[in-house]
């Protein structure tokens, strides 16, 4: 049976998964029209501290309240419409790890605690798997690919949530998470019902979505739904990856010699992919657990091709990727560190020694200290080199 892609939960061509695929699937049913059936009160908010809520560990206090189950998103909807908690904007969040928090944010927080993972669909040539808003990213990722269903390893590793990942469009070492996405299952608590968006839907640009530009308050991610390739290539385009230890020479496959043989054994295995993935972002990012930081803090500037070779001729070591349309993607890091910010503090927070693109918080610092080193290196990357720099993580305010 056919499943519509675009069509709603109301949809009569909703497919029913077999039971053995639908494994720690705790908050969708096995039939998901049983969704829209059922009622809940709406998730109450209280005051609490959001300090361990973010990654960058910024201390803050809001109104929370946690999503735990989808049956309570219609009455949220209704309480919305009718300003039945406050009259303040709602923002949705993950895992925290893409924000710089106020300490005391005008909005209030709903923090999304969806979980689940089961197999959609077994399509011809990809498995559609199904993920819950409120799963870890990386614990998801590793997931797929204990279970068979690879295609994700280039991702490995970023923190976060399952929900937050379209809406920033993550992508890291030659892939983009537009590249694997099947759909998005998402409320729009504006008009209150529920939309299944396609990929060419959610307006993906560069670390950017639909879901981002329309504003945390409006769009609440249910469901993200993958296709993932049965006939797995490597995608090692970008260098460190390419040339990591531990994928020269791998594969390991047998049978009998010639060409294609040779072409088998050099060809590495999604878990060598994971681990060198793993291995490089270990080496280079710092753990929030141990180091407060909130990821790569700034985006790689984008210039068209005859800026790009302005820059190339003043600045040879200029690490350049051309992009699809002809223009030219600038690495960040390189012109952090060229501007002299790698490894320097202001106050409480510095670029970090190993990976001048990372922002870290060494104890203390608040939402006005981040944004005034932001504003520091955004001001000698453009003096240098003529080149703005755009922040990723989104402001709560």
């Amino acid at each position: 049976m056919p499943v519509s892609q675009s069509g709603s939960l109301d949809s009569p061509a909703i497919r029913r998964i077999p039971a053995r695929y639908a494994y720690a699937f705790r908050s969708i049913p096995s039939n998901p029209t049983a969704i829209i059936l059922m009622s809940a009160q709406p998730p109450v908010f209280s005051e609490q501290d959001l300090q361990a809520c973010n990654t960058l560990g910024l201390p803050a206090r809001a109104p929370v309240a946690v999503l735990e189950d989808e049956s309570a998103i219609p009455a949220l909807c209704e309480a919305l419409a009718a300003g039945g908690q406050t009259d303040a904007p709602l923002f949705v969040l993950g895992g925290g790890s893409n924000l710089v928090i106020e300490a005391r944010p005008r909005h209030r927080v709903l923090r999304v605690a969806l979980r689940g993972i089961r197999l959609w669909d077994d399509a011809a040539g990809h498995w559609i798997v199904e993920a819950a808003a409120g799963e870890s990213w990386h614990g998801f990722v590793a997931h797929c690919l204990a279970r068979g269903w690879p295609g994700l390893e280039n991702l490995a590793l970023i923190p976060g949530t399952v929900g937050a990942a379209p809406v920033q469009n993550i992508g890291a070492y030659g892939l983009e998470l537009d590249q694997r996405l099947h759909s998005v299952v998402a409320w729009d608590l504006r008009a209150g019902g529920e939309r299944t968006l396609r990929p060419d839907e959610c307006g993906f640009a560069y670390r950017d979505s639909l879901f981002r530009r329309d504003g945390a308050g409006r769009w609440l991610i249910v469901r993200v739904r993958f296709a993932l390739p049965k006939a797995w290539t490597p995608r090692l385009d970008y260098p460190d990856l390419r040339d990591h230890p531990g994928l020269r020479g791998a594969g390991g496959a047998s049978g009998a010699g010639g060409p294609a043989h040779a072409a088998a054994a050099t060809m590495p295995t999604p878990r060598q992919v994971f681990d060198a993935v793993c291995d490089i972002r270990r080496r280079k990012l710092p753990d929030p657990a141990v180091l407060a930081n909130a990821g790569s803090f700034f985006k790689n500037p984008v210039v068209d091709a005859d800026q790009a070779d302005r820059l190339r001729r003043q600045f040879p070591a200029l690490r350049t990727y051309p992009q699809a349309d002809g223009r030219v993607k600038l690495a960040a890091g390189w012109l952090i560190e060229q501007a002299g910010w790698k490894g320097r503090r202001l106050g409480p927070v510095g670029m970090h020694e190993r990976q001048a693109l990372v922002l870290v918080n060494h104890g203390g610092a608040r939402a006005a200290d981040v944004q005034a080193l932001a504003r520091a290196v955004r001001a000698d990357v453009r003096k240098r080199f003529g080149v703005g720099l755009e922040q990723e993580p989104v402001v709560l305010d």
